[in-house]
Order: structure tokens, then C-alpha cells, then sequence
């Protein structure tokens, strides 16, 4: 086996089962605010398009996808980051969904030994496809007092000097964080210092408040900055949080062509291309706004609703973007061990999500809650956790 697999931690949700193992929850309904996993109802067309192309199972497809679905999101990338030339035959590639990729793209680019810088706390993927490629992680602290954001500034010289990737979340993941363009071309000038790839999960970016102010992008800095190729960029983004299909496993990585040159074929020996049937739904749901604008506005009513209930009873701010919450509630393991027992709700302890890096780790005093329940279920949620705030 792999020795590397042993450095492997046991997944959050696998830690969240044990700490609450041997505990009787209250009466109350069980409501599961712990997993970041979509329950609005995906669009009907999706399943319709689905559904017309499922003898196309009969054929292999290319692990470079259909033309078609690549020209798709190019032509989404142009209009949503206002980029320009957008080569979907060079700089577009379809993946099973951004976890399957974010993990296979350290396998294709790292080397041993080198060094994988990751903000912190974090997607826990990011984690374990260092690990595997036989990298050494380097943590980077997101703290309340930089507004969570990953303090770059704090990284040695000697960090850089050894890093061949860096992986980024805007918005952040558990957080809500956002990085701004210059934040973006400040890292993209020192991938050129040091020679390093910027791999940006941006699969929350659809999830945001303001018509008006879409998060920004790594290849929209890119563009700003007058780099169409996107040298030492590639970004990750997916269809699960944005059209509510997480089960179709379907996302696209685009950036620098000569990066993902490599990659394709990594990934034409891992086998890992998508489905038919699920490229032609995935065409119509990167075509259409509408259903994507409709879930950001039943996102709002739930924040506002949530928020709302918990004025006064907790430390909690609204995120700048992302479905999460990220109360500081003392101890994070305590408050969701106890949160179960009395009000049987499920939230997923901070510290799950972070490493001890700088002498401490960042999710500790913290849970992440994901709003992805119903709203009746999240109103009823958020009045049962103001109790037992109250009560504790």
C-alpha cells in the first residue's frame, strides 16, 4: 500500500459520527446543518436533457468532453469573469465534479517533497492530494482579524521557495471569504517569482448576495492584468452548489493550456471521463441564469430569516458569499456535541475542518452550519439553537 495513505486524517464527517456516537439526541426532529450538499431542486430541464440522451451510454465518450460542452463554458466563463478568447479546445477541460479534479490535479503536478500551500482551515481534498502526491501541506491561517482571509504575508520566504502549488477558495469554504483581484494578482506575481501553480476552487462563486457584485475570479486578475493564457492559473469551478445537481459529478477546470495539456493526459490514463448523458445536461445548465439567479434569491430569504432568529444569541456575521455560517461558539466540538444531544441538530465542529499551524488551529472556537436545509427546516433550526444558546 501507499505509505502515505496512513497520513491521512479521517474525514470530517467520519470524526462528527464519532463525537456524537453513544449520544440520545432530543425528541426533536433531527436536522442536518452539518454537510455543505444542496437540497434545493435542481432544474427540471436538466433532468429533461438527461433523460433525452441516456442511449448515448452505449458509447465511450473522450475524457476531453464534447466540443459542444467545452465551447459552453468557455462562452459562460466570457460573459460571467469578462474575459476574452477563451480557447475551449486548449483551455477548457469538463471534469466529474471539482473534488475528483482538485485531487487529481496535485497527483498531476506536484512533485515529492515540494511543498503545497493551502489556506486554512479548509476543503479537506486539498489536504489529502498533497499527502498522496508525496508533498508537505503548509497551512495558511484565516483568522477573524484579516476578515478570514488566508494571511499570505505571514508565509516564509523558504515556503515559497518549495511550493509548487498553492490551493485557493473564494469564496471560502468554510468561511464565506472572499479574495479580491488584487489579492489574485498579488499571488499571481509571485507564482512568477517563484514558480509556482495557482489552483483556484471557485466552485461557491454563483452563491452570492448582490446582483450587482459577483465575486471575482483568478483568470478575471488574469485578464486585468493583460495574461490571456493564464500562465500558472487554473480554476475549478462545478455545477453542484450552482444548479443544485451535486449527483451529476459534473465541473470543468480552465486556465493555462500548456498545464492542462498535461493534465488531459493524466486524466486519459486515470479514466475519469464524463458520462454522455451527463454532458448534454450539464450544456443546458452552464446555458441558463435564470434557475442560477432563483437559487441565490432563496439563499437570501434563508440568511435573512436565520440571521434574523440569532440576532443576540450568537457571535455570527453574515459571509460574504458561500451557504455557510461561521459562529464563534468557545468550543467548537463541545457546542455541536451538546447541540445534538439537546436540540438534535447537526452542525460540523470547526476544528474538523482546520490544522494546528502557528501554534493554533483557526476552526477551533468555531462550526460551520450550512443553510441547506428548507427554510422552515432552517428558521426552526436557528429558533432551537437560540435556545439552547440561552440555556448554555
Amino acid at each position: 500500500m501507499n505509505p502515505n495513505l496512513d497520513k491521512l486524517q479521517p474525514y470530517p464527517f467520519t470524526k462528527l459520527q464519532a463525537l456524537k456516537a453513544g449520544l440520545q439526541p432530543a425528541r426533536n426532529p433531527h436536522i442536518a446543518l452539518s454537510i455543505g450538499e444542496p437540497k434545493h431542486a435542481p432544474p427540471q430541464f436538466v433532468h429533461s436533457e438527461l433523460l433525452a440522451h441516456l442511449d448515448k451510454i452505449a458509447a465511450y465518450p473522450l475524457t476531453k468532453g464534447l466540443e459542444l460542452l467545452r465551447q459552453t463554458i468557455a462562452d459562460w466563463l466570457s460573459v460571467r469573469f469578462q474575459l476574452t478568447g477563451v480557447c475551449a479546445d486548449t483551455q477548457v477541460l469538463p471534469v466529474n465534479g471539482t473534488r475528483e479534479a482538485l485531487f487529481a490535479f496535485a497527483q498531476a503536478t506536484v512533485s515529492p517533497r515540494s511543498k503545497v500551500l493551502i489556506p486554512n482551515p479548509f476543503y479537506q481534498i486539498y489536504e489529502g492530494a498533497a499527502l498522496l502526491a508525496g508533498a508537505e501541506p503548509h497551512f495558511i491561517n484565516c483568522l477573524a482579524s484579516a476578515n478570514f482571509k488566508p494571511d499570505f504575508n505571514a508565509i516564509p520566504e523558504s515556503a515559497w521557495q518549495q511550493c509548487e502549488l498553492l490551493y485557493l477558495c473564494s469564496p471560502g469554504n468554510p468561511t464565506g471569504a472572499l479574495l479580491e483581484l488584487d489579492d489574485f494578482q498579488q499571488l499571481i506575481e509571485l507564482a512568477d517569482r517563484y514558480d509556482f501553480t495557482i489552483a483556484s476552487d471557485e466552485c461557491y462563486s454563483e452563491l452570492y448576495f448582490d446582483e450587482n457584485t459577483p465575486p471575482a475570479g483568478l483568470l478575471q486578475a488574469c485578464e486585468q492584468m493583460g495574461r490571456g493564457d493564464y500562465r500558472r492559473c487554473v480554476v475549478f469551478h462545478s455545477l453542484s452548489k450552482r444548479s443544485n445537481l451535486p449527483g451529476l459529478r459534473s465541473g470543468f477546470v480552465a486556465g493555462d493550456a500548456q498545464l492542462l495539456e498535461k493534465f488531459l493526459l493524466y486524466r486519459t490514463y486515470h479514466g475519469c471521463a464524463m458520462p454522455l448523458p451527463n454532458q448534454y445536461a450539464s450544456i443546458a445548465a452552464w446555458r441558463d441564469e435564470e434557475h442560477v439567479r432563483e437559487n441565490r434569491a432563496l439563499y437570501r430569504q434563508k440568511f435573512a430569516a436565520v440571521l434574523d432568529v440569532l440576532d443576540g444569541c450568537l457571535e455570527v456575521q453574515k459571509p460574504q458569499a458561500s451557504f455557510y455560517l461561521w459562529p464563534r461558539v468557545g468550543d467548537g466540538e463541545q457546542f455541536a456535541r451538546e447541540l445534538y444531544r439537546q436540540q438534535n441538530i447537526s452542525v460540523l465542529p470547526g476544528a474538523f475542518l482546520a490544522r494546528e499551524s502557528d501554534g493554533v488551529n483557526p476552526g477551533q472556537e468555531y462550526v460551520r452550519i450550512a443553510l441547506v436545509a428548507t427554510l422552515e427546516e432552517c428558521v426552526d433550526a436557528a429558533q432551537r439553537i437560540g435556545e439552547f444558546c440561552r440555556q448554555n
